[in-house]
């Protein structure tokens, strides 16, 4: 025995929620108000809970694209994938410099200072705070502060 569910809709109005169930023990109640789904009784046609299974809406209606809708997520999924590939292009590394610099070791004496060591390294209209800066980086330090008896890397001349 075949039962197809149908409840009370405008003509052609499609209805994705329906879906035709076949049983040959399970007798439909025809007896279901408007806007309530039809329920298929048990064997016996108590109509207990145990044995009540709903005939409309019991699984939504799988998703369907039109070829309108396909251009629209492959256009989307292009664009994604420009937007990312764009934003890696800019994307640097951040590691040691390219240029290498060959450097000799400094036992700092008493009295010399980061400033005084930069103005002698530095080169002939090179600006002296760049240095002091450069040698910081090159040795690690947290501060341009200098102790006697320190080694310090400095680039060679």
């Amino acid at each position: 025995m075949s039962a197809a569910v149908l409840s009370p809709a405008r003509p052609g109005a499609v209805r994705p929620d329906l879906r035709v169930v076949r049983s040959s023990a399970v007798p439909v109640s025809r007896g279901a108000r408007r806007g309530e789904p039809a329920v298929a009784r048990g064997r016996d046609g108590s109509g207990s809970a145990r044995d009540d299974r709903l005939v409309a809406g019991s699984r939504p209606a799988p998703l369907v694209l039109t070829a309108r809708g396909r251009l629209v997520v492959v256009v989307l999924g292009l664009l994604l994938a420009i937007g990312v590939s764009a934003i890696a292009a800019k994307a640097t590394a951040d590691g040691p410099s390219s240029s290498a610099v060959e450097v000799t070791r400094h036992v700092v004496l008493e009295g010399e200072t980061m400033w005084g060591l930069a103005a002698q390294v530095a080169s002939p209209g090179e600006d002296v705070r760049d240095v002091v800066l450069e040698l910081v980086r090159l040795n690690d330090l947290p501060s341009a502060g200098l102790m006697a008896g320190q080694e310090i890397l400095l680039p060679r001349s």
